[in-house]
């Protein structure tokens, strides 16, 4: 697929969730992104703001299967991969998929689970693959998670650990609407959900096109130098006490060239990675002394704080 064609998709996606999402363009924007790059993405907001009808809404308009989970103290993992059954009118064992066999999938307040159940979601998320009984199967693609947590609420959570973190390919926020925005959202709900009027307008092989044609957007060794010394500031800073791994370079790449053609361009630019680069990097460092409640904010400030020090490539190819 022609960087121009994926242009055009994404600019349709973003008006069709934007008929129930509103104003929230640049987050509509974000995501959309995260999973041109074949990535996943944390939502981390308080409840209410419309975490999950952006997950729903983006899957109706690119006409893929869509599950919900609700993680629980007491989910399983097998609750999420599938498991194995016996069937005694065959005699023989048959396996059950769970919601993770599905293109977008909504893990809904993932840190209610516990630390096993969460651990489950790791080669699915990282290999698009489950391992159950030595069996392996593939998932559908494309495979996309939206999670979800509250940050406020720590009473009978379980704080995703780094590796888990790591997985996540951005960490967005939604944020309350304005007046404005918040009178609108009235009065689109006064009547018929707009929701219900959604049509698709791709579908899972149009997806999986777009996510195989980054490799020609063009970003040079310049910027590929400016996104690691970015990530070398990450590691060798006093107030950090853990450092953006390799896989976060990647993906702040990758981010970066899914923007330029969001843009119109085939080429990158150093502002596609100053725009990216929080939203990309701040979950993937871990602050000395941070609290939970503090630590999201922190760490994008430390990443914005970064940027202010590393000087960009004054060529912009």
């Amino acid at each position: 697929m022609q960087f121009d064609e994926i242009r055009k998709l994404i600019v349709s996606l973003e008006k069709n969730i934007s008929k129930v999402i509103v104003g929230k363009d640049e987050v509509i924007e974000l995501v959309l992104i995260t999973l041109l790059c074949s990535g996943h993405v944390l939502l981390e907001d308080v409840p209410g703001v419309g975490k999950t009808m952006i997950a729903k809404t983006l899957a109706r308009s690119i006409n893929c299967e869509f599950r919900r989970i609700q993680f629980t103290p007491d989910l399983l993992p097998s609750d999420l991969t599938g498991v194995n059954y016996y069937n005694q009118k065959d005699g023989e064992f048959i396996f059950r998929p769970g919601p993770i066999f599905a293109n977008v999938v909504l893990a809904d307040e993932i840190n209610r689970a516990t630390p096993r159940t969460q651990s489950s979601m790791l080669e699915c998320m990282e290999e698009r693959q489950v391992t159950i009984d030595g069996v392996t199967r593939k998932l559908a693609k494309p495979f996309f998670v939206i999670a979800t947590q509250n940050p406020v609420e720590i009473q009978g959570t379980f704080p995703l650990p780094e590796a888990q973190l790591d997985r996540f390919f951005m960490r967005l926020k939604i944020g309350y609407p304005t007046i404005r925005q918040g009178l609108q959202i009235l009065e689109n709900l006064q009547g018929a959900n707009p929701f219900d009027a959604i049509q698709s307008i791709t579908g899972s092989e149009e997806i999986a096109d777009a996510q195989g044609s980054l490799g020609s957007i063009l970003i040079n060794s310049a910027l590929k130098e400016y996104i690691l010394q970015i990530i070398e500031r990450t590691r060798n800073n006093e107030r950090i006490s853990l450092g953006v791994s390799p896989r976060g370079g990647i993906a702040l790449m990758h981010a970066s060239q899914a923007l330029a053609v969001v843009k119109g361009r085939d080429f990158v630019i150093p502002d596609d990675v100053k725009y990216l680069a929080a939203p990309v990097l701040a979950h993937r460092i871990i602050l000395k002394g941070h609290s939970i409640a503090k630590g999201a904010v922190e760490s994008e400030a430390m990443i914005r704080s970064i940027l202010d020090s590393v000087p960009a490539p004054v060529e912009a190819i």
